[in-house]
């Protein structure tokens, strides 16, 4: 069964985010699905790359007034 992660790191300047990130990652599994929320415009870029790196999928990408949503699907361990 799969499970679903907001990880919060608003307000977190890089590299915050994709810390948070990796360490959410590490407590995953395949099929699980992390959100990072966070308003350091670099997330974008980081997260690309962290995702090419690891062999995970980048679902959506939104932004709003308050942050940048960034949704992932853990494809690879």
């Amino acid at each position: 069964m799969e499970n679903f992660k907001i990880i919060d790191s608003r307000g977190s300047a890089c590299p915050g985010p994709i810390t948070d990130l990796a360490r959410a990652y590490r407590n995953s599994k395949v099929g699980d699905l992390l959100e990072i929320w966070a308003t350091d415009k670099g997330v974008r870029a980081d997260t690309q790359a962290w995702a090419a790196k690891t062999g995970n999928e980048i679902l959506e990408v939104k932004e709003d007034q308050e942050k940048i949503v960034i949704k992932i699907k853990i494809n690879k361990r």
